[in-house]
C-alpha cells in the first residue's frame, strides 16, 4: 500500500496549541499546532485530524512608536502522523479566528476537505482574524499599530512548499 505524497500546494489548516504575540516572540521560538480536519490525497488519509505540526517563529518584528506595523513571520516545519515526524516546509497564507481548544472531533464531517472548512460546515470559524494581513513568505502584519496577536485556538492556513511522503498504515 506504501506511502501518499501530498503534493506541493496542498493547503492545511492547523490550530495552535499557543498563542503567539510578536511583543514577547523570539526568533526560534517553538510552537505547536494540530490538524483541524482529515487531509485525504486520492481518497486516502494522508493525515487524521488533531496531528501535531511544529513551528517555528522565524522574523519578527515588534511594533514600535517609529514602526507602527508589527511583523511575525512563522513557518512550519515537522508534522507527526501515527507517531512518525516528517520534515514539511509549511508557510501561512491566512489566519482565521477559532473558538479556543476543545474537542471538535465529533463535528468534523467525514472527508469534507478544506473547501468545507471556508464555507463554515465544521462551525467555530468566524472568518479571517481582525487587523491581520498575510503577506508573502508567511509574513503577519498587524494593521492597527499593534503587536501581532495570535490567541491560542487561532486556525492558521498552512499551505505546503515541499512535497512530503507520508506513511500512514502504521
Amino acid at each position: 500500500v506504501g506511502s501518499v505524497e501530498i503534493p506541493v500546494g496542498t493547503e492545511v489548516d492547523v490550530r495552535l496549541q499557543n498563542s503567539l504575540n510578536s511583543g514577547t516572540a523570539q526568533v526560534e521560538d517553538r510552537f505547536e499546532g494540530t490538524t483541524v480536519a482529515d487531509l485525504n490525497i486520492d481518497g486516502r488519509l494522508a493525515i487524521p485530524s488533531g496531528s501535531v505540526v511544529r513551528g517555528v517563529v522565524t522574523a519578527v518584528e515588534p511594533g514600535t512608536r517609529t514602526n507602527r506595523t508589527s511583523k511575525m513571520t512563522v513557518s512550519f516545519d515537522q508534522v507527526t502522523v501515527n507517531g512518525r515526524s516528517y520534515p514539511i516546509r509549511g508557510t501561512v497564507t491566512q489566519a482565521i479566528e477559532g473558538e479556543g481548544i476543545r474537542g471538535e472531533a465529533g463535528r468534523t464531517a467525514a472527508g469534507a476537505g478544506v473547501g468545507a472548512i471556508i464555507g463554515g460546515i465544521l462551525g467555530g470559524f468566524k472568518g479571517a482574524l481582525a487587523g491581520i494581513l498575510i503577506g508573502g513568505g508567511g509574513t503577519i502584519a498587524a494593521t492597527e499599530g499593534k503587536d501581532v496577536e495570535l490567541p491560542q485556538g487561532s486556525i492558521l492556513r498552512v499551505r505546503l512548499d515541499s512535497p512530503v511522503q507520508i506513511d500512514p498504515q502504521q
